[in-house]
This record gives C-alpha cells, sequence and structure tokens, in this order.
C-alpha cells in the first residue's frame, strides 16, 4: 500500500513535504502510510486518490485497509453505517464514538488494558474519527442517541479534556438539526437500558440491524424479531429520557462547571 502512494506521488512529481501540504496532514504521517509503519485511513485514501489522479487505484484498497483496522463483525457494520438512513443508539459508558473528539477518542483508548503500542492506539483513533463523515452524507441520516447522565460527568482524560467534548457535543447539536441527544438523568434509578448499551441502524431500503459490544467480545443482529424488540426498547428510553431541549440545558450546566 505504501509503495503504491509512493509510485503515485512521485509520478505527479511532489515531494512529501509537497503532498502533505496539499493534503493537509503532517509529512510524517504521510511517510509513515508510505513507508507501510502506519495503516492509511479511508479518509485519506480518498482524498489522495483525487489529487494523485489515481483513477480510483487508491479508493479500491479502502476495503482491504479496513479490514486490517476493525474486527470482522463491526467492519460489516461500519460499512453499513456509512450509508444509514437513521442511526441509534443507547450508551451508557462513553460518549458515542460519532460525537467524539480527537482527545477523547485517544483518552479512551489510552484507558485501555492491555495497552495499545503507540502506532495501533493512533490508527484506532484515525479509525474512529474518519467514521465521522457519515454525520455531513448527503443525504444526512437521522441520529439519535439515549446517552446517561453520568456519562457526561466522567471526566475521561481530565476536566479539559471533557469540557472540549462536551462544547464539540453543544456545537454539534446546535449545527446538525439531525442529530439529537437525549440525556438519561442518574435519578432515573429503573429504565429500559440497565441491561447495557446497544447500537441500532436503519438502511435506505429498510433494513434493520443491531449491534453490541462488551468486554466478552461484539455482536452483529439481523434477525427481524430481536433487532424489532431493540427498536422497541430504544423507543422506551427516549420516553423515559429527557426531552431533547431539557437535554441540552443539562449538557450546558455541566460544561459550565468544569
Amino acid at each position: 500500500m505504501g509503495g503504491l502512494i509512493k509510485r503515485f506521488r512521485t509520478r505527479k512529481n511532489l515531494t512529501q513535504k509537497e503532498l502533505s501540504e496539499l493534503l493537509v496532514m503532517s509529512e510524517s504521517l504521510l511517510g509513515a502510510y508510505e513507508c507501510a509503519e502506519r495503516i492509511p485511513s479511508a479518509l485519506f485514501l480518498k482524498d489522495a486518490d483525487q489529487a494523485l489522479d489515481a483513477d480510483g487505484l487508491l479508493v479500491d484498497c479502502i476495503e482491504m485497509m479496513e479490514e486490517e483496522t476493525y474486527s470482522p463483525k463491526f467492519l460489516n457494520w461500519k460499512r453499513t453505517e456509512a450509508e444509514a438512513a437513521i442511526i441509534s443508539a443507547y450508551e451508557c459508558m462513553v460518549i458515542p464514538g460519532l460525537l467524539q473528539t480527537p482527545e477523547y477518542a485517544r483518552a479512551l483508548y489510552l484507558s485501555r488494558v492491555p495497552a495499545y503500542d503507540p502506532e495501533d492506539l493512533d490508527r484506532h483513533v484515525e479509525a474512529r474519527l474518519a467514521r465521522q463523515v457519515v454525520l455531513d452524507r448527503k443525504p444526512k441520516p437521522i441520529v439519535s442517541y439515549v446517552v446517561e447522565q453520568a456519562v457526561l460527568e466522567r471526566d475521561l482524560g481530565g476536566a479539559a479534556v471533557l469540557k472540549e467534548q462536551l462544547d464539540h457535543l453543544l456545537d454539534l447539536l446546535r449545527t446538525h438539526p439531525n442529530i439529537t441527544v437525549q440525556v438519561m438523568p442518574t435519578q432515573r434509578a429503573v429504565h429500559a437500558g440497565l441491561h447495557g448499551p446497544f447500537h441500532l441502524l436503519s438502511t435506505p431500503e429498510g433494513r434493520n440491524l443491531a449491534y453490541t459490544e462488551g468486554q466478552g467480545g461484539d455482536t452483529l443482529i439481523s434477525r427481524p424479531e430481536e433487532v424489532n424488540r431493540m427498536i422497541e426498547l430504544f423507543g422506551a428510553l427516549r420516553g423515559q429520557a429527557l426531552t431533547p431541549w431539557e437535554s441540552v440545558e443539562l449538557i450546558e450546566r455541566i460544561a459550565a462547571r468544569l
């Protein structure tokens, strides 16, 4: 992969510095891609393909690169997510991945036991951030989350990282009418999500999928009766959580205390 990128770059008579400036990235990261020290992100391959007039050859490598980055089950989920009409989830541990800042995502991966190698950590952060392009895809998906209040108060990475994350979340809610976040208040002792987090997708064709992950691994759920049960569960959670407007006010109050 790295050799192919270098071949197209030299064919265009560009130095690493010139190409990195053209793609608005660091020269060291481009060098790591060309030396096969890092796995290129899908976003990089798309941008590089256009900048280097690669006629789709670099884009064609995206599937291979993704297979190196994601588990097989999550890879199927990620590919469906990129085209989904509706994206929903209940989160009780962390801010949803599509809404995370780079520093919050890094802090999350730094918390892993056993720890990632630095190269693997960077690769996972880049892969998570690359998925966020779906939020501005045309047509934009409808994105709905129910998030536990404790998630918004857990200073993962420290108070400064959390403050930046909450400000980013509020900015997304102001600028993206297709995104809704509802907070499940801590005082709601009993609600429909006590058995753990889950994710839902609906494709433009009307196919519904669910995905769960935990310490024991991940599960992609496609059986209609199981997915429909989780869709009903999410509907119950939305009814038990704060309204979107009440949720924004709570997030603002938590952010103001940091």
